[in-house]
This record gives C-alpha cells, sequence and structure tokens, in this order.
C-alpha cells in the first residue's frame, strides 16, 4: 500500500500540492475500507448467524480490525511518504 502513497505522493508534488501529510495517510489507510467491505460481503454470503448478539459481535470486531489496520497502514504510508520527500529535497542543489 505504500507504493500508491508515494505515486500519489509524487503526482500531487508535481502538480504544486505542498499539503501531503493527511492525503499520504488516507491514501494508504484506506485499504480498510475494502477490508471491512469484505467482511460485510463474507457475511451475507458464508455466515449463518441468527442472534443479534452475534452479528453485532461481528460487525463490532470487524469495524475494530479495520479500524486498526486503517491506522497502521495509514502510519506505514505516511512514513514512506515522509522518507520519500526528504529523499528527494534532500537531493536538490541550492547554490
Amino acid at each position: 500500500a505504500y507504493e500508491i502513497t508515494i505515486v500519489m505522493c509524487y503526482f500531487q508534488l508535481c502538480a504544486e500540492d505542498y499539503h501531503w501529510w493527511w492525503r499520504a495517510f488516507l491514501t494508504s489507510g484506506s485499504s480498510a475500507g475494502y477490508m471491512f467491505a469484505y467482511s460485510i460481503f463474507y457475511f451475507f454470503t458464508k455466515l449463518e448467524m441468527t442472534k443479534l448478539t452475534s452479528v453485532l459481535l461481528y460487525f463490532g470486531y470487524s469495524f475494530i480490525g479495520a479500524l486498526v489496520f486503517f491506522v497502521l497502514t495509514g502510519t506505514i504510508g505516511f512514513y514512506a511518504c515522509y522518507w520519500f520527500v526528504w529523499k528527494i529535497f534532500s537531493a536538490i542543489k541550492v547554490d
């Protein structure tokens, strides 16, 4: 996920938009949305839960897992983009 974040950050810097901090975090963390969407798909296609408590626990833990995944991948993407921007701007020679 961090490769896509670096590419998106590069395109943003090429467009002279230097507000990349939160966008790098959100770009990389957005894969958690797919994870939660798949848990919904899995619930309706594979699981046969009938009790409300089981359904609430399933979706609650799926949401918490997706939230943790969002923070984890968002942080990884942010630091990868931070390293990339640092490498780019440290290579610029100003005389």
